[in-house]
């Protein structure tokens, strides 16, 4: 695994993002031709049991569903036998207009007095030359600390920075004419002599054993 590191000229890094984000606007807002997406399954029917875990329903309050906009969700919290817990969210959103685009986490992390103790992208292989491109943070409030891992998707391909997130929604538009896509969120709380990397480990075992799962609620 390996944090990506910025590299050109300071100004490129600050230009980008706006770039990106006016090229989006303009196209979604202009894109008028009907989307037809593969068949895919509702979140609802996601799987209860997951290796050793098994997932209950949580409930997503209404100021938050209407932050999120129109799209399908799912939380679940998932438990196992002397493990500690896995809360595993998922936010697909079948077509993304201007002002109904996926949110990025980074934006509400922060919330509720939680702080960042580290953050960085990370790169996990995970079966048949598949990589999963994500962002880690550690996050601490008080003496409670957890353990975050989340990524855009999008027709079999992981994310973790917004802005590509933003090039790939246009990209596809016009080569396939298609704007759905997919937040995948994974939190567990550490304990409290309990390392990053021991949570970091713990996240990604139940990582990968979601990843396989996720092709049937969020098209190719």
């Amino acid at each position: 695994m390996n944090a990506n590191r910025p590299s050109g000229p300071f100004w490129a890094h600050g230009l980008w993002p706006v770039l990106m984000l006016l090229v989006a606007a303009v196209f979604i807002r202009t894109h008028l031709h009907a989307e037809v997406l593969p068949p895919y399954e509702r979140l609802s029917a996601f799987p209860e049991r997951i290796g050793p875990w098994t997932g209950s329903m949580v409930t997503i309050p209404d100021d938050d569903l209407a932050v999120l906009g129109p799209g399908h969700f799912m939380e679940r919290l998932y438990q196992a036998s002397g493990k500690r817990n896995v809360d595993l969210f998922i936010a697909f959103f079948p077509k993304q207009t201007t002002g109904d685009t996926i949110h990025s986490p980074k934006h509400c992390l922060p919330g509720a007095g939680w702080t960042a103790i580290s953050n960085r992208i990370i790169h996990v292989p995970w079966g048949n030359g598949k990589m999963l491109n994500a962002n880690e943070y550690a996050m601490e409030f008080g003496s409670s600390r957890e353990m975050v891992l989340y990524w855009f998707q999008s027709h079999g391909r992981t994310v973790a920075s917004e802005y590509w997130a933003k090039f790939y929604l246009v990209a596809d538009s016009l080569r396939m004419n298609r704007t759905d896509g997919a937040l995948v969120r994974v939190i567990t709380p550490l304990g409290m002599k309990e390392s990053l990397v021991s949570g970091e480990g713990r996240a990604l075992v139940f990582t990968r054993r979601v990843l396989p799962l996720l092709g049937r609620f969020i098209p190719n």
